[in-house]
């Protein structure tokens, strides 16, 4: 699909859906990571990611972009188009519009690495993400020496 089949897609679901025109531009972009899409506050486009097609198909997209005209149309009106607002939340059943965008990955979240310590002294034990430097820091407890243990995933 290209941006212009986009754009013919996104006002057409515009006026069917919301029975309003969509007046601005929109455009596929690659760069976004973790959502659908999004709506541009300062220049009233839409954005969405070809990942929701490739990945779940036309009708996921077509959802999600249902989702962006809910924040675009608000928007334009001067009504609450964040999503804690009422007005928002609102929109969204009528125009039975998705909350949330499907997950755009395969990956399972990834393991987080943590770095064992322990205390010399009374033997206390602390897991960190980041790495710390031993000479800076004593043992909250006793105020003992720390040594570095051994990296747990």
């Amino acid at each position: 699909m290209t941006n212009e089949e986009l754009q013919k897609l996104i006002e057409k679901i515009s006026s069917d859906v919301f029975g309003k025109p969509f007046l601005h531009a929109s455009r596929f972009n690659s760069r976004l990571r973790t959502t659908g899409g999004r709506y541009m506050l300062s220049c009233h486009s839409i954005e969405i990611n070809p990942l929701v097609l490739n990945i779940h198909g036309i009708d996921e997209m077509i959802g999600v972009i249902k989702h962006e005209l809910c924040h675009y149309h608000l928007h334009i009106e001067g009504k609450g188009y964040r999503h804690r607002d009422e007005d928002f939340r609102e929109l969204l059943k009528q125009t039975s519009s998705p909350r949330f965008c499907k997950p755009l990955s395969d990956e399972s979240p990834k393991r987080i690495i943590y770095h064992l310590y322990r205390c010399l002294s009374c033997k206390l034990e602390y897991r960190r993400r980041r790495r710390m430097d031993v000479r800076k820091y004593r043992c909250g407890k006793c105020a003992g020496i720390i040594e570095e243990m051994q990296t747990v995933k």
